[in-house]
């Protein structure tokens, strides 16, 4: 491996996440870029891909600004509604689905794809 090549990429600082809530990132994940979710509670991090399972469309309804209603987040295009704890849909067109997970990891002050 050369100097410079890592075996992860740093996604964003702590300080960057709010203590609770959404933020999407965009990421090289398998050579493609992709925007993805992290969802932060606390000291727990969770991350999706942005791609609601209903239709493939993006989640937010702007880049980077969610609905969240009653503590699930919903899809803009067609109101399916998954739990943040587990990115299962429990509401809407795809029910008893889930969000694409994408694992990271916490390392410090930041949040890495592994």
């Amino acid at each position: 491996m050369a100097e410079n090549e890592s075996v992860s990429t740093s996604l964003i600082d702590l300080a960057e996440l709010p203590p609770s809530g959404l933020i999407a990132i965009d990421a090289t994940i398998d050579g493609e870029n992709t925007s993805i979710i992290i969802h932060r509670d606390g000291e727990k991090f969770s991350a999706w891909l942005n791609i609601c399972p209903h239709a493939g469309r993006r989640l937010d309804y702007v880049p980077g600004k969610f609905l969240i209603d009653q503590g699930l987040l919903v899809c803009a295009a067609h109101g399916a509604n998954f739990r943040l704890a587990d990115g299962e849909c429990v509401a809407g067109p795809c029910r008893g689905e889930h969000l694409t997970s994408v694992p990271i990891v916490r390392r410090g002050e930041k949040i890495f794809l592994p």
